[in-house]
């Protein structure tokens, strides 16, 4: 169904030399041009998760297959990260009034909040082509509110001196059961269950195109559906939070409810990780979503670090590639 203004208001780094140094912690990403090796990339545009950490943004990232973004989440930083992505990483089809396709695992607000920014931002700068987001349920209602709440700035902007065309602020959303929920020319797309704590409906997709299989499955603790949806596949993208962050004094939890089993009813530990990858048996396994800090660790001593992150795991029984994701990393 489309949402329109007026209706509304009311590799290619080419897996990077994929060699045992992979497993390095913090080890970026090879981050070249897009070359005629393969077509198909995927672009970490947001590694964090609601900690507001100016290393990283809020989760996001891109498959991005023969010039055309496939963007998962859209979380705070989105569109600025994107337009680093284009500028920076020489990522063309990461141009921001480029993106017209995406997709949500599930409508917490650090994988939503830059949803405005990427319904308006690119529309004032000159995008004219519909945004088609595809979701669990809830994300219509959660488009509409947000068309609703900026229903002055889009009468300014197509009334006043802009004279932005209104038809031409278009989402169309599409609420997804699992299943294949996308195809074109470039790619199929299939959605799978995950499990998010009290969210009643979460996913996290596959994406199949004709040189790699890419897994993305946002927030989620280890089920038997995310196994089944790699199967082999060439990257997984997984959430991990550490056992030292789970077991360290002081961590910040203003709310004071239990970490521990919060974490066991909506994450996935290193621990359980390691298990999961080592069923799944992805090519290369991307961790993202965890509580680590970039800055040294003196500036945070109990603070958890990717190499934390990749010894807890090679602990666990994991001998699988296996890289931290940074922002503006390409694989």
């Amino acid at each position: 169904m489309r949402y329109t203004y007026t209706q509304s208001l009311q590799t290619i780094c080419c897996l990077l030399l994929l060699t045992a140094s992979i497993t390095v912690a913090g080890e970026a990403a090879d981050t070249g041009r897009k070359t005629a090796a393969g077509r198909t990339q995927l672009v970490l545009l947001g590694t964090g998760n609601p900690q507001p950490d100016p290393d990283r943004s809020g989760p996001s990232m891109a498959v991005v297959v023969n010039g055309t973004a496939y963007l998962v989440d859209f979380g705070p930083g989105v569109v600025r990260r994107a337009a680093a992505a284009f500028r920076d990483k020489g990522v063309q089809s990461m141009d921001p009034m480029a993106i017209r396709i995406a997709f949500l695992t599930h409508l917490h607000s650090d994988h939503t909040a830059g949803y405005p920014d990427l319904i308006l931002t690119p529309w004032v700068m000159g995008r004219r082509d519909p945004l088609r987001v595809y979701g669990p349920k809830g994300t219509r209602s959660m488009t509409d509110h947000v068309l609703a709440a900026y229903a002055e700035d889009i009468r300014i902007r197509t009334e006043g001196m802009e004279r932005i065309p209104p038809e031409s602020l278009q989402v169309q959303v599409q609420e997804i059961r699992a299943g294949l929920v996308y195809r074109d020319e470039n790619v199929r797309v299939t959605a799978f269950p995950t499990k998010h704590g009290d969210w009643k409906e979460s996913y996290g997709y596959r994406f199949d195109t004709a040189d790699r299989s890419i897994v993305i499955t946002g927030d989620t603790t280890p089920t038997q559906a995310t196994i089944d949806a790699c199967n082999g596949c060439d990257i997984l993208v997984h959430e991990a939070m550490t056992e030292k962050f789970l077991a360290r004094p002081g961590r910040p939890n203003p709310q004071r409810f239990d970490i521990k089993a919060y974490a066991a009813k909506y994450h996935t530990t290193t621990t359980q990780l390691a298990a999961l990858a080592s069923k799944a048996k992805p090519g290369l396994l991307v961790l993202v979503h965890n509580p680590i800090t970039l800055k040294p660790v003196a500036s945070r001593p109990l603070a958890s670090t990717p190499q934390d992150l990749l010894d807890e795991i090679q602990a666990a029984g994991y001998n699988g590639k296996v890289v931290v994701g940074r922002d503006l990393d390409i694989y």
